[in-house]
């Protein structure tokens, strides 16, 4: 059985590029980057050609990139990093009440450390409103975490009016950018952040690798302690292979992104259209401030557990998870305000690079006729 595979926002396969280019350091030039001879030092080489490249598509100095294992790894470099390293200036930290796990997470965690974490709401398209930003910083905050885009609605923040305050204030400002990168424009300038998370397996790239912009000057504690690997920064020999292909990927992203918005937007909203009228869909996220390939829809009156269920043939994700039995809403669109019946009835749609129209064309027809039937069960 063909599936038709759109949750790119879960993962994306592995460019052929990027493969090709991670192949040498998989099998001939296998030499430890800290090796001072031939061996390392073409290792070494190839690592910093990949860092030139994260920070091309950064717009940053290739010395503000630290190497990770993923982006959960940078997410908690990021924020446990400056939380401890900044403690004696404050213990207050603001998020958004719609973080991934590895952001939510870490936050709980300061906070049985005695920091103290403002977890700020979203409007119903899921943004955060700078203004509560402003309101909610005092002479204690150190830290803002907020992601660039939502990973199950793809909404976009406004990341530079937030990090205007930021810098009024003098306060950090982080953004877990692990959907974003590659899919949008993604300059720390432009965005006025002072850290950024990078997942290579978000971008086409392998897992295992991703990286963390950190803004020169950027107080930080190494969260892996070890060798001076990554200035300092990250203790742990260097997984060379897997950098090198998360340097291919964010070389391929600068230079398709120009031409790959505007087709993944087009596409993606016409398979909103074929959803639209054959299968009583409404949509979940902002209507225009959104990732180009990201599509979160409500079916009416089906769980969208069921529905991904009984329609094998296409490879996506549901707005819902079920534990034990139990089926429960998804905590982002909950705080969204989205209402219990069409929460449930969530589904996200993420189209990729090999993402075609025709493909589009035979979700939509299956995920509307297997909607029909659930209906129809239901009567």
């Amino acid at each position: 059985m063909s599936v038709i595979y759109l949750d790119y926002n879960a993962t994306t396969p592995v460019a052929p590029e990027v493969l090709e280019e991670m192949l040498p350091y998989l099998r001939d030039r296998f030499g430890n980057p800290s090796s001072s001879h031939a061996y390392g030092q073409e290792a070494r080489k190839a690592v910093e050609v990949a860092r030139e490249r994260v920070a091309g598509l950064l717009g940053c100095a290739p010395g503000e990139v630290i190497f990770t294992s993923g982006g959960s790894e940078a997410n908690n470099l990021a924020l446990k990093g400056v939380a401890l390293a900044n403690r004696h200036r404050g213990n207050h930290i603001i998020t958004s009440s719609i973080e991934h796990p590895s952001v939510a997470r870490v936050c709980h965690y300061l906070e049985s450390l005695g920091f103290q974490v403002t977890y700020l709401p979203v409007d119903r398209y899921g943004m955060v409103d700078p203004e509560a930003v402003r309101q909610a910083i005092t002479a204690s905050t150190i830290l803002i975490s907020v992601m660039h885009a939502n990973n199950e609605v793809g909404t976009i923040q406004p990341l530079a009016a937030i990090g205007e305050i930021a810098r009024e204030h003098g306060v950090w400002f982080h953004t877990d950018a692990a959907q974003s990168v590659g899919k949008i424009p993604t300059r720390v300038d432009d965005l006025r952040v002072d850290l950024l998370t990078v997942a290579g397996h978000k971008l086409y790239a392998p897992k295992g690798v991703g990286a963390l912009y950190l803004r020169r000057g950027t107080n930080i504690q190494p969260l892996i302690h070890g060798a001076d690997h990554e200035q300092g920064r990250r203790a742990g020999t260097e997984n060379v292979a897997g950098i090198v292909g998360l340097g291919k990927a964010c070389e391929l992203a600068r230079e398709r992104l120009p031409e790959s918005v505007p087709a993944m937007i087009e596409l993606r909203d016409y398979f909103f259209a074929l959803l639209n009228q054959g299968a009583g869909v409404s949509l979940n996220g902002h209507p225009t401030e959104r990732l180009p390939n990201t599509l979160n829809v409500s079916f009416a009156g089906v769980s969208g557990s069921r529905l991904l269920e009984s329609t094998p043939e296409v490879a996506v994700s549901t707005g819902s998870a079920c534990h034990s039995g139990e089926e429960r809403m998804s905590p982002v669109l909950a705080a969204m305000g989205v209402e219990a019946e069409r929460g449930y009835g969530a589904v996200r749609l993420s189209l990729g690079r090999w993402t075609t129209r025709l493909e589009v064309e035979e979700a939509a027809r299956l995920l509307a006729r297997q909607a029909a039937q659930l209906r129809e069960q239901q009567l």
